[in-house]
This record gives structure tokens, C-alpha cells and sequence, in this order.
């Protein structure tokens, strides 16, 4: 079974390729989605982030309050750092896990989409990984057009690795700038692509 990266940056169309690969037929599992349950109380990551944390970053019921955890890493680098080196082990572990239950299904090509696969360095085990990208401005004006004060979006977007970057660990570039429909095109293109080599 073929096992690809699909990453972006903050805004840059990558839930909306996703969204495109599922309807190829393609399995995706949505790390970044993985990681918020993994700090649910009870799961694998919830302790050690409240010790690394404390307790203010709960809510009176005992959750993790997403928003008060967010303000923290994405005010300080090193903060942000600890997260990822508390989650990231726990997310490849995972994202293995349900690779291997895809392969045992039958599955012939497999997506792991996250925001963070390079940094990660999953990129270096996978056959392959798809980069969404679009042009800086357009992710700071999607970030605002979801409600996002100007100035938190330009320190989110920084925060992370530059795009061009990102760009040279991709296999495949979708150029998501442009209209849905160009968009779509891409990911079908990509769809035939992955067909042909799970054949192969």
C-alpha cells in the first residue's frame, strides 16, 4: 500500500484537498484532528500536557481548554516545541497503527493529512507527500475572513515553516490559489497518478 503526506500551511486549502481525496476514495486520517482527541482526559497525551501546562489550561470539568492551550504555544516558540515533541511520537504511532489496519482492509494508496508531517520528519517514512499551497496573502485573508484578529493570523502563519520551504519535501505541489475547480483538477490528476503506481 502506497502511504502519502498530505501538509500545508495554516489556510492554504490543505482540509479542502482532503476533502477531495476522500471523495477519490482515497482513506485519509486527519492527524491534527488525532492530536486534539489525544489530549481528551483519559488519552494517552492528557497528563503529561496538564504537567507541562498546569492545571490552568482546564476547564472546571477537567478537558483541556483548546483556546487557553492554543494562546500559550502560539505566543512562544518553545512552548509550542514542548507540545509537539509531547504529541508528534503519539500522532506517528497512530497514524501507523491505522495505516497498517488500511493495508490489512485492502487498501491500495492511504493519506495522513497534518500541518506539521515535515516538521514531524514523517515525511522521511512515507512513499510520498502532497503540499497544498497558496499565496501568503490569501492565507492571511482566509484566517481574517474566519474571524482571526489580523495580528494573530500574521503570528500563526509565522510561527510555522515558510511555505517555499515546505514546497521543496513535496512530491506533488497542489496550487491552491486559484478557483475550486482548479483545485480539483490537481487532485484528480494526483488520484490517476496513485492509481497507476499502486498497480505498478
Amino acid at each position: 500500500m502506497l502511504r502519502f503526506g498530505l501538509t500545508g500551511g495554516i489556510a492554504s486549502g490543505k482540509t479542502t484537498v482532503a476533502a477531495m481525496l476522500r471523495e477519490q476514495g482515497f482513506p485519509v486520517l486527519d492527524a491534527d484532528r488525532l492530536s486534539h482527541r489525544l489530549i481528551d482526559p483519559g488519552q494517552p497525551a492528557y497528563e503529561e500536557v496538564v504537567r507541562a501546562f498546569g492545571k490552568e489550561i482546564l476547564e472546571p470539568g477537567g478537558r483541556v481548554d483548546r483556546k487557553k492551550l492554543g494562546a500559550i504555544v502560539f505566543s512562544d516558540r518553545g512552548a509550542l516545541q514542548k507540545l509537539n515533541a509531547i504529541l508528534h511520537p503519539r500522532v506517528a504511532e497512530a497514524t501507523w497503527r491505522q495505516f497498517d489496519e488500511w493495508q490489512r482492509e485492502g487498501k491500495s494508496v492511504a493519506f495522513v493529512e497534518a500541518a506539521l508531517i515535515v516538521e514531524a520528519g514523517m515525511h522521511k517514512q512515507l512513499d510520498g507527500l502532497a503540499v497544498a499551497w497558496c499565496a501568503p496573502e490569501q492565507q492571511l485573508a482566509r484566517l481574517v475572513q474566519r474571524g482571526m484578529a489580523e495580528a494573530e493570523a500574521r503570528n500563526r502563519i509565522a510561527l510555522q515553516m515558510p511555505q517555499d520551504e515546505k514546497l521543496r519535501y513535496a512530491t506533488d505541489k497542489i496550487d491552491c490559489s486559484g478557483a475550486l475547480a482548479e483545485t480539483r483538477s490537481q487532485v484528480e490528476a494526483l488520484a490517476r497518478k496513485l492509481r497507476r503506481a499502486s498497480e505498478d
